[in-house]
Parts: C-alpha cells; structure tokens; sequence
C-alpha cells in the first residue's frame, strides 16, 4: 500500500474533538469578566471624583504643614532680602519666653473649659426639645440651624454692634432696670471682652451640634422607651438610664469637634476685638496669622503653629484615651 493510500485513508477518519465546556460555564466566565470590567471601570471613576479632593488637600494642607514644619526651624520672613537659614531652635525658645504666647495660651484654655460643657449642653437640650413629632416642629429646627448657616463674620459684626455702649444689649438692660443699672462697654473691658465673645460663639455654633445630637437621638430604638413607659418610669430616669447611655459614641464626637473649634478660636476675635483689650482675648491662632502676615515673620509663625498642632494632637489624644471602649 502507499503513502497516498495511506493518507487517503487517513482523511477518510473522522477526527476526533476536544468537548466543548458547557454553556453555563461560558455564561458564568462572561459575567465574571463583565462584572470585572465594571468594578475596574467604577474604580477609575472613583479615583477621577476624587482626584481634586485630593489635590486640594495637597496643595493647601499637607504641603503647607510640610513647609510650615521646615520653616520653623529657620529666620525667614515673608519679604526679605536675604535667604533663609537655618537657626535651629530658636524660634521656639523664643515662643516660650513671648509673655502674648503665654496670655494666647490661657485665654484658649478658658474659652474652651467654658464653652465645651455649655455648648454641648445646650444643643442637648434644643435636640431634646425638638425631637419630636408635633406639627410645626421643623420650624423651630430650621430656626435653631439658621446661626450655623451664617457666615461668621457676619455674626460678628452683628454681636459687634449689639455689644457697643449704646448697642442693643445696654439698651435691653437700661430698659428692663428702669435706668439703675447701666451696660459696660463689653469688648473694650479685660473683664467682660472674652465672656461676651464667650457667648456668641455659643449661640452661634450650638444648632449645628443640636443636629448631630438629634441623629444620635434618633438612633435610639423606640421599644425602649415604650418598655420604660409601660414600667412608669419618669423623664428623667429614661433620660439617665436610656437615652445617655446610647448617646455614648454621639457624645465623643461632640467632645473631640467642640474642643478642636474651640481651640482655633480665631474669627470672633480678628472682627470684634483684634486680641483686645489688654491682649486679654488674643488667642494663639490670632497671634500667629499676626505675626506671619502683619509682622511677616513666617519662621516664628510657623514655630507658633507647629506648638499649636503639637497641643491640639495631646489634648485630641487625652481626649480619645478617656472617652475609649472599656472592655
């Protein structure tokens, strides 16, 4: 026989095939790869959203402390006609013998030992008193929240106004005391400049801690207080054993944001008092965009910030540590 035979022959056999995979599995492998596809491509949608997020944030945060952290550490000025150099510790010693820092850093601490109980306290007590469902309710929310929505240095130079020497305050008192008693000049006495801004910074910023206590509220289960009611349990015990208890990681937040505005003060005091009187309401943030911008020393502003991040992280982390989960 020959080879044409041979292959001839050969042709002649049916070949055999590898089986084909069933079709299920090919509809499964398609929709993996499809729902990869997708995944992939909301990713990158993901990252192109938040691409100037991020880049806001590197260019006006974390860029800016990075040379902040360096420039404290040198003699530059914010118009000088030499380079910078490197002078070590210097403008930290010299932070820590500048007698303003040391009134700055005081004034900061009473701010804050004051109004972090009663702000908080007092937007409890407006979310207590509208969260609940009677008609005309949003209202009053939208009144509570109008001060936040507020620019404030309109605020201020609201409350500017009502605390001159014939503002509207004095007039109130000179009224309601038929003329006995007659107001001081609030933002021009060392006793009565912190205390006033004190107060409007309270009114100004509680509305937007009553929202965040009303979410925290409303995340409490109404079967307990239907149980409690059914037990004849009072307000106050139901507010005690209930409602305090699981306002626990609402109230931590509340603590760490109203310490850290706290701190920043700087607003109140720039529009209504530029540090005054006596540097009795200057403030550690208000010294240093002074001293960096004013008096253009960038280097011992800089030294100023630094000290100042330094003290916020100690007390944010005092803070955390104390308010922590106990197991």
């Amino acid at each position: 026989m020959t080879a044409n035979h041979i292959l001839d022959r050969a042709s002649l056999r049916p070949r055999s095939r590898k089986p084909s995979p069933p079709e299920g599995l090919n509809n499964a492998k398609a929709r993996s790869r499809s729902i990869a596809r997708t995944r992939r491509r909301e990713e990158r949608v993901g990252w192109a959203m938040l691409g100037p997020a991020v880049l806001l944030l590197i260019v006006f945060v974390f860029v800016p402390a990075l040379l902040a952290f360096g420039l404290a550490f040198t003699n530059a000025r914010l118009m000088a006609p030499y380079a910078p150099s490197f002078v070590g510790l210097d403008n930290f010693v010299r932070l820590f013998q500048d007698e303003t820092f040391w009134h700055s850093l005081v004034n900061v601490a009473y701010f804050a030992v004051v109004v972090v109980p009663v702000q908080s306290a007092l937007a409890l007590a407006m979310a207590l008193l509208i969260n609940v469902k009677v008609r005309g309710v949003n209202f009053f929310r939208t009144l509570y929240f109008l001060p936040v929505v507020t620019s404030m240095v309109v605020v201020s130079l609201l409350w500017l106004f009502i605390y001159r020497q014939d503002g509207l305050l004095n007039e109130i008192i000179d009224k309601a005391t038929f003329g006995l008693v007659h107001g001081p000049d609030w933002l021009n006495n060392t006793s009565t400049a912190m205390p006033a801004i004190i107060l409007m910074s309270v009114w100004q910023a509680a509305g937007f801690h009553m929202i965040i206590w009303l979410s925290g509220l409303q995340t409490i289960p109404a079967d307990l207080y239907e149980a409690a009611a059914i037990d004849g349990v009072g307000g106050w015990q139901r507010f005690r054993y209930i409602t305090w208890p699981s306002l626990r990681p609402t109230r931590n937040l509340i603590l760490v944001t109203i310490t850290i505005q706290a701190l920043s003060l700087f607003t109140q005091v720039n529009v209504m008092t530029q540090g005054g009187p006596l540097e009795s309401t200057s403030t550690i943030v208000y010294q240093a965009v002074q001293t960096g911008f004013q008096q253009q020393e960038t280097s011992y502003a800089s030294a100023i910030s630094l000290v100042f991040f330094v003290l916020v992280l100690i007390i944010s982390g005092v803070q955390r540590y104390l308010t922590r989960e106990k197991s």
